[in-house]
């Protein structure tokens, strides 16, 4: 009778268990494990999208890859006729042509990283606006080389004459960079573009033959800033 009674009490959680209210109160209270973390949604999209290959580790890598792209592109071209594909190009370097010049315009959105910017802006407008001798640089250094073959004598002279021209196009270049720097602070207090970034920028612009400059000059000689 006792190990019936005892059977009785071993099943009685059981029987509980199997109980409508005990169900309801674990289907209110109680959340069943998954097994794993919830994905995130990145992980989501990005599982939708297919795998991503990962970023190319050697150089090697890098061109094989781009070799692969460009011979892809090419089979999709080759399904093209002729007059299709000549299209294609003309369009092609249509929208080149138009970005350029509307870069070369000074157009922000068509700007070079480097180069967007009021603050970058008004150092451009500063040094078109002057005449700098460090303009002089890039022909200097055409008559270094024309030097090669003249006597030694003559290239010695000039080579000592543009030693002498590459220490005053620094000092300038120091100057420029200073003086810009003072009126970016003036001008853009809050603006963190200053010191050796917007100098160094200023003065690689000085040494650039004027017509070659980009974005094109948008100031003359002599206007003010």
């Amino acid at each position: 009778m006792k190990s019936s009674g005892r059977g009785s009490d071993n099943n009685s959680p059981d029987d509980g268990a199997d109980s409508p209210d005990a169900g309801a109160a674990v289907r209110r209270g109680y959340t069943p494990a998954k097994g794993r973390a919830t994905p995130k949604r990145s992980e989501k999209q990005r599982g939708s999208r297919g795998p991503i290959m990962p970023p190319p580790m050697t150089r090697a890598e890098a061109r094989a890859r781009r070799k692969a792209i460009k011979a892809e592109k090419k089979k999709t071209e080759s399904k093209m006729t002729k007059a299709e594909r000549k299209k294609l190009s003309a369009e092609t370097r249509m929208r080149a042509n138009e970005r350029r010049q509307r870069m070369m315009s000074g157009e922000e959105e068509f700007l070079l990283p480097r180069d967007r910017g009021q603050v970058r802006r008004f150092a451009r407008n500063y040094v078109d606006a002057r005449r700098n001798l460090a303009g002089l640089f890039m022909p200097l250094a055409l008559v270094v080389l024309l030097t090669l073959f003249m006597p030694p004598e003559i290239q010695g002279v000039i080579t000592l004459g543009m030693l002498v021209f590459l220490i005053f196009m620094i000092a300038e270049g120091i100057m420029l960079g200073r003086t810009i720097s003072n009126k970016i602070r003036e001008r853009f207090p809050d603006s963190e573009d200053t010191g050796f970034s917007i100098g160094w920028y200023s003065f690689v612009r000085a040494t650039q033959v004027r017509r070659l400059r980009v974005p094109r000059p948008q100031v003359r000689p002599g206007d003010p800033v």
